[in-house]
C-alpha cells in the first residue's frame, strides 16, 4: 500500500468506569493520526482483576459518554467472545474484515514497556501499527530485548502509518490527565459524586453508576 489511506485506531480497556481520562487520549490520538478510534471494552482481561461493572453496565456506560460527536466509536467484539480477551485475537479478527486498511494498537507507555508479556506479541506486528500513548514528563523504561526488538520499526510521521497496513512503532505525546478509575470507585463507593472526572452523559441516567455505589 503506498497510498495514505484513514486508520482505524483501537484502544482498548476494562472502562470501569469510562472517564475523562481514557475520553481525551482517545480523541487527541485520533486528531494526531487522522484516524477513527474505537473504544474496545475487555471481557475478562488476562493481565487484571475482574471489572466491578458488568459488560453490559460498561455498555451501556460507553453509549452514554460517547454520544454527540462520531470521532469516537464503541467495538464490542471481545465482549461478544467467551475467554479471555486475547489483543492478537482481536487484530487478527479486524485485519482479516479490513483488509489492507492501516490498523494502530493504543496503548500506554507502560503496557508498551511490558509488551514482551503479552499473549504471541511478536506477531503484533504482522497485523497492526502500535502508537504508543505517551504523556509529557513521563518516561516508562522500555527493556533493552524490547527496544531492539522495535528500533528499525519505529517512526515519527503519522504519513508513514496511513501509508501501509501494519509494522510501525509511532509515540503519540497527549495531554496529561491524571484520573484513575480505581479513585472514582472509590469516590463513588462513598456516596461523593465524581462530577468532573466523568463525562457527563454518566450523570443523565442514576442507574449507569449504581454498580459503584455500596
Amino acid at each position: 500500500m503506498s497510498r495514505s489511506v484513514s486508520p482505524l485506531a483501537l484502544f482498548g480497556g476494562t472502562f470501569d468506569p469510562i472517564h475523562i481520562g481514557h475520553l481525551s487520549v482517545a480523541w487527541e490520538a485520533s486528531e494526531l493520526l487522522d484516524a477513527e478510534v474505537r473504544l474496545m471494552p475487555a471481557n475478562v482481561p488476562p493481565h487484571r482483576p475482574p471489572p466491578t461493572a458488568s459488560a453490559t453496565q460498561r455498555v451501556d456506560m460507553l453509549r452514554a459518554a460517547l454520544r454527540g460527536q462520531s470521532r469516537l466509536a464503541l467495538d464490542t467484539r471481545e465482549l461478544e467472545r467467551s475467554g479471555p480477551s486475547y489483543t492478537i485475537d482481536t487484530l487478527e479478527e479486524l485485519r482479516r474484515e479490513y483488509g489492507e486498511r492501516p490498523l494502530v494498537l493504543l496503548l500506554g507507555a507502560d503496557a508498551f514497556a511490558g509488551l514482551r508479556s503479552w499473549h504471541r506479541w511478536r506477531e503484533l506486528f504482522d497485523v497492526t501499527h502500535l502508537g504508543v500513548i505517551n504523556r509529557p514528563g513521563i518516561e516508562a523504561c522500555v527493556p533493552v530485548e524490547l527496544e531492539r526488538a522495535v528500533a528499525a520499526r519505529r517512526t515519527d510521521d503519522p504519513g508513514v502509518i496511513r501509508s501501509m497496513p501494519a509494522g510501525k512503532v509511532i509515540e503519540l505525546a497527549v495531554t496529561p490527565l491524571e484520573v484513575s478509575a480505581t479513585r472514582i470507585r472509590e469516590l463513588l463507593a462513598t456516596g461523593r459524586d465524581p462530577r468532573y472526572l466523568l463525562p457527563a452523559g454518566l450523570f443523565d441516567d442514576a442507574a449507569l453508576l449504581e454498580p459503584y455505589r455500596t
